[in-house]
């Protein structure tokens, strides 16, 4: 990684924005981060991210440094969603999740005024989510591998 990673210049990108490189860039990251590193055989490009809008984090040198993709409501919940947060694992520690988080809910909330926002949050990650005011909605439950927890952010 070239750029400074603490420097992050969002985008907030619909599909037809995402350049055949950048997408196949996006999705080359999202498959190191949930299919090898966490050792996860899922379909990850399932339908949605046409429909989607990608919040993209950049450094200096236009590398990515984090991202997130928001689902508008009815798509998969009711309610407006976010999901497929990640960092590179090279940059953990440093604050970017909590960075994107905030970015994410502000966008989202931008967009879908005065509604909740769903997750899908990975159980292990359930105290970084209720930092940001997220509760669990219900059981753990098992999805490809991996415990996780609806929970919903109140408008």
């Amino acid at each position: 990684m070239s750029g400074n990673p603490l420097t992050i210049h969002w985008r907030w990108l619909n599909w037809p924005a995402l350049s055949a490189d950048r997408l196949y860039e996006l999705l080359r990251l999202r498959t190191q981060v949930f299919v090898v590193e966490q050792q996860c055989v899922f379909q990850d490009m399932d339908g949605l991210d046409a429909a989607s809008v990608h919040l993209c984090g950049f450094n200096a040198a236009e590398e990515w440094v984090a991202y997130a993709r928001v689902l508008p409501p009815g798509l998969k919940h009711v309610e407006p969603s976010i999901g497929r947060v990640l960092v590179p694992e090279s940059l953990r520690g440093l604050g970017l999740g909590r960075r994107l988080m905030r970015e994410a809910l502000d966008g989202t909330m931008q967009r879908f005024p005065g509604q909740p926002i769903r997750i899908g949050a990975q159980q292990r990650l359930e105290r970084f989510y209720r930092e940001f005011g997220f509760v669990a909605t219900g059981a753990p439950y098992l999805e490809d591998g991996i415990w996780h927890l609806e929970m919903l952010r109140g408008a």
